[in-house]
């Protein structure tokens, strides 16, 4: 599910894009070069601008869901699948070997 909206989240950012450098500003834009801004386009005269503005808003609103939704997939902990295995117990330090009584230490003194 989260690989699903992870997709739509970015399908929705490149459409944002998109829809926003259409969209008719106060100087020259993308849009113009599109011919957005003539009256005899799909849309009419004023059409294109509201539809673009309608789209984008709602394109803004899926974007914020998905961005919520990530967050809620983020914030999930994550349960291991199976249990892990029971780690053996470590094996005992071998114990020091005591020398016999009148036995050489490595300087070769007797210890006492």
């Amino acid at each position: 599910m989260e690989f699903i909206v992870w997709v739509l989240h970015l399908l929705v950012a490149v459409a944002v894009i998109a829809l926003v450098l259409l969209q008719h500003g106060k100087g020259a834009d993308m849009g113009a070069a599109f011919g957005s801004g003539s009256s005899g386009s799909l849309f009419g005269a004023t059409g294109s601008a509201n539809f673009l503005s309608r789209s984008t808003a709602v394109l803004a609103t899926a974007f914020f869901l998905t961005s919520l939704g990530l967050t809620y997939f983020s914030s999930q902990k994550h349960e291991p699948a199976a249990k892990p295995l029971a780690v053996p117990a470590q094996p005992a330090a071998p114990q020091p070997v005591e020398q016999p009584a009148g036995a050489l230490d490595k300087s070769g003194a007797i210890p006492k």
